[in-house]
């Protein structure tokens, strides 16, 4: 009898226990049916880039011939008498998009074709077209192109401004070159600002994106592309659980203005910003640390105009609330240019409201929004960020004129190259550097996957580093 209730009682808990891990199968997500429905939309896209190489570029990294060696004349004779002349080379990259109408319009990422002479977009039975460039637009890492195609698989587009964070989302794309590979994950965060895209509020989650995925679309449990995948953030060049991805809203703002006009222009406040800090909220007269704290008013620009003061924090932004400083680019951005808005500050402890007039935002509006402090100025490829030498500071070093002060190094070629905050950079491929402007410039024209010299100042002594920026 007592075995009996022994057998009863286990049976009852494999039954308890089944139920319990039917349950649980059943609150996962199912995606089977959401990549059979979309994955004929997704593309594969290669590009190639022609560029001339000369023999002495074949040279080993690092090693340049010295003026006058006569080993030019060794080249010559090695490669032929057109030996000095430049050679043809190809190089090729791949990335993702997908297919945004029937009629053959296609999204990917500003980064994967740019500069591209032939664009190849692939699908998923496996015919290939040659695609052109209708728009790109560098800010917002959004192209749109096309296909001579009809008829095609097209995506259906969901409200990037409906989505919560802890939400399941799936990306479709190839990484490293591995065709329609899903991965999925959840939504981390939402509007993420970074140094080199203060305009995007970015979709952060922990979806494995890798290099091939740039471009890809990023879905929810709908099957509707909530978002452009487009960027890792990544100590060794590989996932490491934080991925970025651009909102759909942002991006068919872009396309839009593509379509309509041929360009994308952004509104344009003209100032610079910082977070305001807990020390800082009390000192302002704020119950708690919100808003954009403005640290300078550009000359003749609409806030200077509009009567914006440094000291001013703010609020509200045509009836949108400032949280951080990092929501106020996208909301400025995103405002029509030409709209008189109202802006609500605190301005010695009192709250005053301000008109302004936007306009578009000038071309090398980023040497200025590119930094949260006056006088420093970030540039993302080097993952490096730069100030104005103080006359204190010059007397200190011993440097008479010219050069930056480096304040912040991340992750990237910067720190792989040895550099570190509290250097003098004084020069960078052979270019002197005069000021944080002109040294953000030179940072945009460096070549790729090559050494490149740097001349730092270090405890007064001056150094050469190599720098190679890796792409």
């Amino acid at each position: 009898m007592r075995v009996n209730k022994n057998w009863t009682a286990l049976a009852m808990l494999m039954t308890w226990l089944m139920l319990s891990v039917s349950v649980q199968a059943r609150s996962l997500p199912e995606f089977t049916e959401l990549v059979a429905d979309n994955g004929d939309a997704v593309v594969n896209i290669r590009t190639h880039n022609k560029t001339e190489q000369t023999p002495t570029s074949m040279l080993p990294r690092g090693l340049e011939l010295p003026e006058g060696s006569g080993m030019d004349e060794f080249f010559k004779k090695f490669f032929g008498e057109q030996g000095g002349s430049p050679m043809p080379r190809e190089s090729e990259s791949l990335g993702s998009g997908f297919v945004l109408s029937s009629d053959g319009y296609i999204l990917t990422n500003h980064h994967v074709i740019k500069d591209a002479d032939e664009i190849i977009v692939r699908f998923s039975d496996r015919t290939e077209l040659e695609a052109k460039v209708l728009g790109s637009d560098a800010r917002s890492d959004v192209a749109l192109i096309k296909v001579d195609a009809k008829n095609l698989k097209a995506v259906k587009l969901g409200d990037s401004d409906d989505l919560k964070v802890g939400e399941w989302v799936l990306a479709i794309g190839s990484p490293f070159g591995f065709d329609y590979s899903a991965t999925a994950g959840i939504i981390s965060a939402l509007g993420r600002s970074l140094p080199s895209d203060s305009y995007v509020p970015f979709i952060q989650t922990d979806v494995a994106i890798n290099p091939g995925n740039s471009g890809g679309p990023l879905f929810n449990l709908d099957g509707e592309v909530i978002g452009i995948n487009s960027q890792i953030y990544s100590r060794t060049g590989g996932f490491m659980g934080v991925s970025f991805a651009i909102p759909i809203g942002t991006v068919m703002n872009v396309v839009d203005q593509i379509k309509s006009q041929g360009y994308v222009s952004r509104g344009w406040l003209g100032v610079v910003i910082q977070d305001v800090t807990r020390e800082l909220a009390e000192s302002f007269g704020l119950s708690k640390p919100s808003g954009a704290l403005i640290s300078r008013v550009v000359d003749d620009s609409p806030a200077a105009r509009a009567g914006f003061k440094a000291g001013d924090v703010i609020l509200d932004f045509d009836g949108k609330e400032v949280e951080t400083s990092s929501d106020l680019p996208p909301i400025v951005g995103r405002t029509k240019v030409g709209k008189e808005v109202e802006v609500e500050v605190m301005r010695n402890n009192k709250h005053e409201t301000l008109k302004v007039t936007i306009e578009e935002l000038p071309k090398d509006e980023d040497l200025t929004n590119n930094s949260s402090k006056p006088g420093r100025f970030v540039d993302s490829r080097l993952s490096m960020e730069v100030a104005d030498i103080t006359p204190e500071q010059r007397k200190q070093f011993d440097v008479a004129k010219g050069g930056v002060i480096v304040m912040k190094v991340e992750q990237g070629p910067a720190i792989k190259a040895g550099i570190r905050p509290g250097d003098i950079l004084l020069s960078i491929n052979n270019t002197d550097i005069q000021d944080p402007h002109q040294f953000i410039e030179v940072a945009k024209k460096l070549p790729a996957n090559k050494p490149i010299p740097v001349l730092v100042q270090r405890g007064g002594s001056a150094q050469f580093l190599a720098l190679e920026i890796k792409e």
